[in-house]
């Protein structure tokens, strides 16, 4: 995947918009706070059309954990924003995410498993984008035997997260997106078998950037 600046959905007619004016300052802060995020090395990211129902506006990324020529981990986090405010959200802004990777064996045995899956979640918020709310959302663990001529191939298991929560808006009513990227990157990270990373850490690179974040 190469870096990418995205669009923007109007919500309206699914129609992306390319007129700066037409986009609310708060959410293009917003997208511009993801598109100058640090992100750890080995995480290809771009962005993809929004979905158009979901809310007003729409902002989307997917990215992968890369090891050599094999994507560890895999997912996508879509950034909502509805000037009017959700009641279910109690906010403007809401992050949904899809996260998926194929676990080894031992990892699938593990009952505790999607407890611990949802901890990496919200341990990679709280240590990066404190001040989130309203989290939820379901982990599922789907495995595949195969039989007969396809009876050599090993059992496989994958991991599915899909999860939402509301970012605290800051000045302006624009919260700190690029943190909740950081946050989420470092679930695929964990999902996809790596060690965490400090906050800080000096091996984290900054996202490329090739143009304005109102140009889709």
């Amino acid at each position: 995947m190469a870096a990418a600046q995205g669009r923007f959905s109007d919500g309206a007619d699914g129609v992306d918009s390319a007129k700066e004016t037409s986009v609310p300052l708060p959410f293009r802060r917003a997208v511009g706070g993801l598109q100058k995020a640090r992100l750890r090395p080995g995480i290809e990211i771009e962005a993809t059309k929004p979905p158009r129902k979901l809310a007003p506006y729409a902002y989307a990324l997917e990215a992968a954990v890369v090891e050599g020529e094999e994507d560890l981990a895999d997912g996508r986090l879509i950034l909502l924003h509805d000037p009017a405010g959700h009641e279910a959200w109690h906010g403007t802004f809401r992050l949904v995410t899809l996260v998926r990777a194929e676990l080894e064996p031992e990892m699938a045995a593990d009952p505790l498993l999607p407890e611990v899956c949802w901890s990496w979640l919200t341990g990679a918020l709280e240590a990066r984008a404190p001040g989130y709310g309203e989290a939820s959302g379901t982990v599922t663990m789907a495995s595949s035997h195969s039989f007969g001529g396809l009876s050599a191939r090993r059992p496989a298991t994958q991991i599915e997260i899909r999860a939402s929560w509301t970012p605290r808006e800051g000045v302006g009513g624009v919260p700190d997106t690029g943190a909740h990227l950081s946050a989420w990157c470092e679930l695929l990270c964990q999902v996809a078998g790596l060690e965490p990373l400090p906050p800080a850490d000096p091996a984290v690179v900054s996202l490329p950037q090739r143009r304005g974040p109102h140009h889709p």
